[in-house]
């Protein structure tokens, strides 16, 4: 007797043993989170944007060198040749920059906020690829299930067909037919079970580890009412937005520090130097205090404040620009989450529909009114529609994330997983005041052992 492949499935599932369903969505994202290389990448391009800060504030301070000289000192006819040496330190500190330095540093601190918000990005998107591949690996072993059971149910047709063929019921025709459609699962299952090895390495790749046995996905998040909705929570919270704003900022301050240095400097300077000479020791102390200010550099500061000025509208344009881009991102989003909705309710009709067919054209195959190419072509059509199903249901979860990821809301801690996470602050405040040898510096090489620890 043939059965249906719901009845075989139900009964594979109720006599198998329940596996261990042990990892979660959740633990998917925090595997991803805390084993992911392009984060690692990108914390350390932020710590080096934040040595940018400590830069700048270092270039306001003095300058003390160790100096020493050589000389030496011949003129015919007079005597032996003279040799002296010097040695002393030499201080230089700028007094007056007319502002130049404390944009600079401002401009360093605006780098950093948009490098910081760059790097939630790449959270955003090491998290999207973590239920990309969630549910691949789930819906391709759910897809190699289904093979696996359409391969029964053909071999259980086939071998009813060869019955029914030696009581002359049907004929060779019938058998070679069902022959064939079994072939075609076995090399659909090989496909299937290939599919899946490769979710399983797309899983390793983003997550470190192979999937074990993965839960059901959980309830979708929260998104937002509407499109509307969506799209002004973006222009308030998208990473994306406000790294542009971060560099406007930057591009700005940039540009009036270009400017700034026709004004020139007041620099201070000052030298003490103990000198050897012919047996006797002189110690000297000068210093100076001098004023420069450009004159003429061939065209060079105005091309350098033109640069500045079209650079900084360069990033405002971007701005612009990158909110339009993250507003399409969200509708095409949401529209893509409707459509995925829709298709889930057509796939449910049309596995429904589809399992009556097959049911029906089996009781008639039973009475002689079908043939066995019917039986096959019904159970094929109810294997492609479960397999939409799955695909649209997994498809679900995938938009709902990728909705949120275009709201600027995919990140650790909005959806609330409860583990420690990065701290961009802890590194920077080491290092803002451009620390040497101090208790600031005892704690930067303490942040750094910590950083250390944790990778």
């Amino acid at each position: 007797m043939i059965r249906s492949i719901s009845a075989l499935c139900l009964s594979v599932a109720l006599s198998a043993p329940v596996p261990v369903m042990a990892q979660s969505l959740a633990d998917t994202f925090v595997a991803a989170y805390e084993n992911s290389n392009l984060l690692e990448q990108n914390r350390a391009l932020l710590r080096a944007a934040d040595e940018d800060v400590a830069i700048a504030v270092a270039q306001m301070r003095p300058v003390v060198n160790f100096v020493s000289r050589v000389r030496g000192q011949a003129q015919s006819g007079v005597g032996d040749p003279s040799i002296s040496l010097s040695f002393g330190l030499n201080a230089e500190i700028t007094l007056i920059d007319f502002g130049r330095g404390k944009l600079a540093k401002e401009a360093a601190k605006a780098t950093v906020l948009a490098t910081r918000q760059a790097l939630i990005n790449i959270e955003q998107q090491v998290l999207l690829d973590a239920v990309s591949a969630f549910m691949d690996v789930r819906t391709q072993t759910e897809a190699v299930a289904l093979q696996q059971a359409t391969v029964r149910v053909i071999t259980r047709e086939l071998g009813a067909a060869r019955e029914r063929f030696e009581l002359g019921e049907v004929t060779s025709t019938d058998v070679s037919l069902a022959e064939a459609r079994l072939a075609a699962a076995r090399s659909q299952l090989a496909a299937s079970e290939g599919d899946l090895a490769a979710a399983r390495e797309s899983y390793k790749l983003v997550t470190g580890t192979y999937p074990g046995n993965l839960r059901p996905a959980p309830t979708l998040p929260r998104t937002a009412a509407n499109v509307q909705a969506a799209q002004d929570i973006a222009r308030r919270t998208h990473p994306t937005i406000l790294q542009r704003q971060f560099e406007v900022t930057a591009a700005d301050l940039n540009a009036e520090r270009v400017a700034a240095q026709r004004l020139g400097s007041v620099t201070g300077n000052a030298d003490l130097t103990t000198s050897l000479s012919n047996g006797r020791t002189t110690d000297t102390l000068t210093g100076s205090l001098t004023y420069a200010r450009p004159l003429f550099q061939g065209g060079q500061l105005s091309a350098l404040s033109r640069q500045a000025i079209a650079r900084r509208d360069a990033t405002r344009s971007g701005l612009h620009q990158s909110v339009a881009q993250v507003l399409q991102n969200v509708a095409l989003a949401w529209a893509n989450l409707d459509v995925t909705r829709a298709r889930i309710v057509a796939s449910r009709q049309q596995v429904a529909a589809s399992q009556a067919a097959f049911e029906g054209t089996r009781e008639e195959a039973r009475l002689g009114a079908r043939t066995t190419l019917d039986v096959l072509n019904a159970e094929n059509d109810l294997l492609t529609a479960r397999t939409a199903l799955l695909e649209a249901e997994a498809g679900l979860q995938t938009a709902t994330y990728r909705l949120l990821s275009s709201m600027g809301l995919l990140t650790v801690d909005h959806l609330g997983l409860g583990i420690t996470t990065y701290d961009p602050e802890a590194y920077y405040n080491a290092v803002k005041d451009a620390p040497a040898l101090s208790a600031q510096g005892e704690a930067l090489d303490r942040v750094l052992r910590a950083l250390n620890r944790g990778q």
